[in-house]
């Protein structure tokens, strides 16, 4: 740089006036005539009322009401119930990925909630429980190791 270049780059020092004294002006203190109002937003358009999110549009999804034909019978169930049943039925026909998934998520729901004592299984029901996802995992464990 020039010397002559160094007036033009630089701001002269800032003296503090009579006016930043009793105004308290400064980083975060704007003039008083600047300052927001009571009841005067510092974001007026903001977030549009009635907007949502992810987590409420998936909710309103899987809570929607569907029919269903269920033994001859039209039944009224949520989109999640059909889900759920879904991977039942398919768990039945031999699906091990439906089953292992409802079972995992089954036990996910035991451990992470307080549960009533009358509905936590007995002892019995849980170690068949514990055994058959064993043997899913175990099938799992082969099928992942062959490919």
């Amino acid at each position: 740089r020039h010397a002559g270049d160094q007036h033009m780059s630089r701001k002269p020092p800032r003296r503090a006036g009579a006016s930043d004294a009793k105004d308290g002006v400064g980083y975060g203190k704007p003039p008083a005539e600047h300052r927001y109002k009571p009841g005067q937003s510092g974001n007026p358009k903001g977030r549009p009322k009635g907007s949502k999110n992810e987590t409420t549009i998936i909710n309103k999804l899987l809570n929607r009401k569907i029919d269903i034909r269920e033994n001859g019978r039209l039944r009224k169930i949520t989109v999640l119930e059909g889900i759920l049943t879904r991977f039942a039925d398919d768990a039945l026909r031999g699906k091990d990925k439906s089953a292992a998934f409802l079972l995992n998520r089954q036990q996910f729901l035991e451990t992470s909630s307080e549960q009533p004592a009358n509905d936590v299984l007995d002892i019995d029901d849980r170690k068949v429980l514990d055994f058959y996802a064993d043997q899913l995992y175990e099938k799992f464990k082969k099928q992942g190791e062959s490919e």
